[in-house]
C-alpha cells in the first residue's frame, strides 16, 4: 500500500479515530489485575505441555548489567515457579548458581529454566552479557526461535548490545526490547529509541511509554490497548504482583493524555507502514467505523474484531518479519513492568512451527534434534541440551549421533530448571530438553532416532532435489543441522600442575571444560612439551583456572597471558617441492606444485584448478588438503596461526604405492616455502572500546589511551557524563581495569569487543619479534 495514500487519509482517519480512544479503551483486552498467587509454589512436573502452537523458546540478551537475569528472576516469580524474589547482588538467583556468579555478580554461563504462562509454556535461557562468553549467547541464539534484548533505559545500545543483536540477526530471530531501569535519574525512552534506530538499524516499534520518571516511574500507557498499567508499591518489600489496569479519560494529566494520544498515532502509522496487510484495512474497512471489523477467520474467538486485536496482529506479523522490534518499558529490579513484558512474549514471539528449519522437514516425524551445551555433573555425568525440532524424544531408548556416526543410549530425560532438573519419560518437537547417557556427544552434534531414519531423510532430501550432508563417499550418513560457530581464542597462557601426579587429573578437568566451552582450546606446545591454555579473554582464563581449583581440586599454576596474534601475507607467491623417502624397501615419492594470494581475513580457502580437480584421486585430494589446513595452523613468522590466505594447487604427482601421510608433508612443505616467499605479516587483534566518565577524568582517560596506542574514534554526551568510542590493540588492554578505576577514582565504567585483526606497523611488529625471541 502506498504511504501517500495514508498520508492524505490521515488528517480524516487518524483524528476521528483517537479523539474517540482518548476517552474509552479498546474493547480486546480484558482489565488486566493479577491476584496474589498461592503460598505453595508450582512444580516443574505440573508445568504445561501444550500445542507446538503455543511454545516459545526465548533468549535473554543483553549488555553487561543491563537487568537479564533480573528480568529473569522475575520472570520465574511472577509465573509462579519461585517462591521468593532472587537478587543479582545477594548471589541468590535461580539462574546464576555456579560460585563464580554469585561471587562476582555477573552470568558467566547461559542457564535454561521452563515455566508456563497463560496457558504457554516458555523455554528461556538466560545468556551471559560480558564479551568473554559470547560463545554462550551464539551457542543459544543457535536453537532460540525468537530473544529480548534488554536496555538500560539511560545507556541505550552499548558495545556488547551491538554484539548480541548481530548474532540474532544472523540467526534471523525475531527480537522484542525491553527498556529496563526507567527508575533511574537518567533514564530517557527517547534517546533509548534513537540509539536502538541508528546503532542496531532496527525499527522500534513503540508500545509502551512510562508514566513518571526516576523515582516517580510507576507505570506505563499501553498503546495497543490504550490502559493506564500502574504498579502502587506501598514499600520497598512489595513484590509488583498486582497491578491496576485502568482506560485512559479524559481526566487524566493533560500532558499524558497529548503524549499517548500521538504516540499512539505514531505507532499505527509506523504499522501501517511495514504492514500492507494493516494498511489495507484502513483504508478499506476501517474508513467508516474504526472501532471493529468483522471477524475474517472463524477461529477467532469473538465475532468482531477492534481495531486493537487487528492492531496487535499486524505488529505481530512485523515483528515475525523482522521489519520492526516491538519496544517495552519497566524497571525489573523495581517489581514494574514484568508481566507485560510475559504477554508480549507470548503475543509477538514465534512458536517453533512458525520458525523455518529447511534441513528438518526431510526427517518428517522422525526424532531429529541438536545438541548445543554439554554440562558436567559429578553424580549424573554429562548433560546434554538438546533442541527438538521434530519426532519426540524417550528416556531409556537409544539415538543415533550423525556427526560421530555412534549409536548412544539415553538412560534419563529431564526437564531444565538453572541446576534443579526434573525427570520426566518424554518430551515432544519443539522442546528444549536435558539428557543423561550421551558420553561421546558434543556441542552441534546432530541426534536422530536411528541410523535407517537419517538415511531415510538423506534419500528424501536427494529424490527432491536436495542435497545431503555426507562424510567421506558416504551418501547415506544423514542430513547434519548447522552447528555451533566458535570464535577464535585471543588469549593464551601455559598451565602447569602442582607435580607431575596431579598432570593426569589436570587432563581430565581440561577435558572436561573443553566439552563443555568449545571456546576452551588447550594444547601442547611441541618444543617445551607445556600445556597450552587458550581463551577468549582475561576473565574467560582466570574462571577456567577458578574452576579447576574448586570442581577438581587442582591447584594449578598459570603462566604470562599472551595475546593470540595471527599470520597473514603480503603478495602472491608461487613454489614447488618434492619429497622423496625410501622406508625399507618402500619408495615414497610426491611433487606439488602450488601459489598462495592473500584474501579476505575472515577466510583461508585451498582450491585445485580444474583440470586438476578432475584427475585427482579423492585419497589423494584429501591428503593434500590435509596438508594445506595444517600449514595454516602454525605460520612461518611466529608460529602463529595464518589468516586470509587462499592456495591453488597446480599439480601434484605421486609414485604409486606413497602414503597420504607423505603426500600431506610435501604439501605442507610447499606451504611453508610459499608463505615465506609471499613475505609474512603479523595481525592483532584490535578491540573496540567504549568508556563512560566524568568529564573531569576525561583528559586522563585519553592520556592513557594514547599510551596504549588506542585511536580515539568519537566523543559523545550522555546526560553528565562523557562516552568515549576508540579502538586500542588488546595487547595494550592487560589490566585496564584496575588502571580506569586508579585514574578516575572508581567513577568510570568500560566494555570492550573484538573489532578486528589488523596489521602491525613495522616498529611494532619488530619489537613483537624481538620480545618473543627473547622469550624462547
Amino acid at each position: 500500500m502506498s504511504v501517500r495514500a495514508l498520508q492524505t487519509l490521515k488528517g480524516i482517519i487518524w483524528g476521528r479515530c483517537f479523539l474517540r480512544a482518548g476517552s474509552q479503551s479498546c474493547r480486546c483486552h480484558l482489565r488486566r489485575h493479577y491476584v496474589a498467587l498461592p503460598d505453595d509454589i508450582k512444580s516443574l512436573r505440573a508445568v504445561l505441555n501444550p500445542d507446538i502452537s503455543k511454545i516459545r523458546n526465548i533468549g535473554i540478551m543483553a549488555h553487561i548489567d543491563a537487568g537479564k537475569t533480573t528480568t529473569t528472576e522475575r520472570m520465574l516469580y511472577y509465573s509462579g515457579y519461585t517462591r521468593a524474589l532472587g537478587d543479582v547482588d545477594d548471589g541468590d538467583t535461580v539462574t546464576d548458581f555456579m560460585a563464580q556468579e554469585r561471587e562476582r555478580g555477573i552470568t558467566i554461563q547461559s542457564a535454561a529454566v521452563t515455566f508456563d504462562w497463560k496457558s504457554h509454556r516458555i523455554n528461556l535461557i538466560d545468556t551471559p552479557g560480558h564479551v568473554d562468553f559470547t560463545l554462550e549467547v551464539e551457542r543459544a541464539l543457535r536453537v532460540l526461535d525468537g530473544a529480548v534484548a534488554v536496555f538500560d533505559s539511560s545507556a541505550g545500545v552499548e558495545a556488547q548490545t551491538l554484539t548480541v543483536w548481530r548474532q540474532a540477526e544472523k540467526h534471523q530471530i525475531p527480537c522484542i526490547c525491553f527498556l529496563n531501569k526507567m527508575d533511574k535519574p537518567t533514564a530517557d525512552l527517547n534517546f533509548s529509541m534513537e540509539s536502538i534506530r541508528l546503532k542496531l538499524r532496527a525499527s522500534p516499534v513503540l508500545l509502551q511509554m512510562p508514566i513518571g520518571s526516576g523515582k516517580n516511574f510507576t507505570g506505563v500507557v499501553d498503546l495497543l490497548t490504550n490502559q493506564k498499567l500502574i504498579w502502587n508499591l506501598t514499600s520497598t518489600r512489595d513484590d509488583g504482583r498486582t497491578f491496576e489496569a485502568k482506560p485512559l479519560g479524559q481526566s487524566e494529566d493533560p500532558e499524558l493524555l497529548e503524549a499517548a494520544g500521538e504516540a499512539r498515532t505514531a505507532l499505527v502509522e509506523q504499522v501501517a507502514d511495514l504492514d500492507d496487510e494493516f494498511a489495507e484495512l484502513l483504508l478499506t474497512d476501517f474508513s467508516d467505523n474504526f472501532e471493529a471489523v468483522p471477524a475474517k477467520k472463524a477461529s477467532l474467538p469473538f465475532q468482531n474484531r477492534t481495531l486493537c486485536s487487528d492492531l496487535q496482529e499486524a505488529v505481530r506479523r512485523v515483528t515475525l518479519a523482522r521489519k520492526g522490534v516491538p519496544v517495552l518499558c519497566g524497571s525489573s529490579l523495581k517489581n514494574k513492568g514484568v508481566q507485560p513484558l510475559l504477554d508480549a512474549i507470548t503475543a509477538y514471539l514465534p512458536a517453533p512451527n512458525e520458525r523455518h528449519h529447511d534441513l528438518v522437514r526431510w526427517y518428517k516425524d522422525d526424532l531429529c534434534a541438536l545438541a548445543f551445551k554439554v554440562l558436567h555433573d559429578k553424580q549424573r555425568g554429562p548433560l546434554v541440551f538438546l533442541r527438538i525440532y521434530s519426532g519426540t524424544l524417550k528416556a531409556q531408548t537409544a539415538v543415533h549421533n550423525i556427526n560421530r556416526n555412534s549409536t548412544e543410549r539415553m538412560s534419563r530425560l529431564l526437564v531444565p530448571f538453572a541446576d534443579q532438573h526434573v525427570e520426566i519419560p518424554s518430551m515432544s518437537a519443539g522442546n528444549i530438553a536435558l539428557t543423561v547417557g550421551l558420553k561421546q556427544t558434543v556441542t552441534g552434534d546432530t541426534i536422530v532416532s536411528s541410523k535407517a531414519s537419517a538415511a531415510a531423510a538423506a534419500r528424501r532430501a536427494q529424490s527432491d532435489g536436495g542435497t545431503g550432508t555426507k562424510r567421506g563417499d558416504r551418501s547415506d550418513i544423514g542430513i547434519v543441522l548447522s552447528g555451533v560457530e566458535v570464535p577464535d581464542p585471543v588469549f593464551f597462557c601455559t598451565i602447569e600442575p602442582p607435580t607431575t601426579a596431579k598432570q593426569a587429573d589436570l587432563e581430565n578437568a581440561l577435558n572436561c571444560l573443553q566439552r563443555e566451552d568449545p571456546s576452551l582450546k588447550v594444547r601442547v606446545d611441541p618444543d617445551s612439551g607445556q600445556t597450552i591454555l587458550c581463551g577468549m579473554g582475561e576473565l574467560h582464563i582466570d574462571i577456567v583456572h577458578d574452576r579447576i581449583r574448586r570442581e577438581y581440586g587442582i591447584e594449578t599454576h598459570l603462566g604470562p597471558l599472551q595475546v593470540a596474534y595471527r599470520e597473514t601475507i603480503l603478495q602472491e607467491a608461487s613454489t614447488a617441492d618434492t619429497l622423496d623417502r625410501t622406508i625399507g624397501d618402500r619408495r615414497h615419492l610426491a611433487a606439488v606444485n602450488l601459489s598462495v594470494r592473500p584474501v579476505d581475513f575472515t577466510s583461508c580457502e585451498v582450491a585445485f584448478t580444474e583440470e586438476l580437480r578432475v584427475q585427482i584421486q579423492p585419497e589423494i585430494k584429501e591428503a593434500v588438503e590435509n596438508g594445506v589446513h595444517s600449514s595454516y595452523l602454525q605460520g612461518p613468522l611466529l608460529g602463529y596461526p595464518v589468516r586470509g590466505v587462499s592456495s591453488l594447487i597446480h599439480s601434484v604427482s605421486v609414485e604409486p604405492g606413497t602414503s597420504a601421510t607423505m603426500v600431506s608433508a610435501c604439501v605442507s612443505r610447499c606451504m611453508l616455502k610459499a608463505l615465506r616467499l609471499a613475505g609474512a605479516q603479523v595481525l592483532e587483534p584490535v578491540m573496540s572500546l567504549e568508556v563512560t566518565v566524568g568529564e573531569e577524568h576525561l583528559s586522563s582517560v585519553l592520556g592513557d589511551l594514547a599510551q596504549r596506542r588506542g585511536t580515539v574514534r568519537e566523543i559523545q554526551s550522555r546526560h553528565d557524563n562523557k562516552v568515549l568510542l576508540a579502538t586500542v590493540p588488546l595487547a595494550e588492554m592487560m589490566g585496564y581495569s584496575t588502571v580506569l578505576r586508579t585514574v578516575t577514582s572508581g567513577n568510570a565504567t568500560f566494555s570492550m569487543e573484538l573489532d578486528a585483526y589488523e596489521a602491525m606497523n613495522p616498529h611494532d611488529q619488530s619489537a613483537l619479534l624481538k620480545r618473543i625471541s627473547g622469550l624462547m
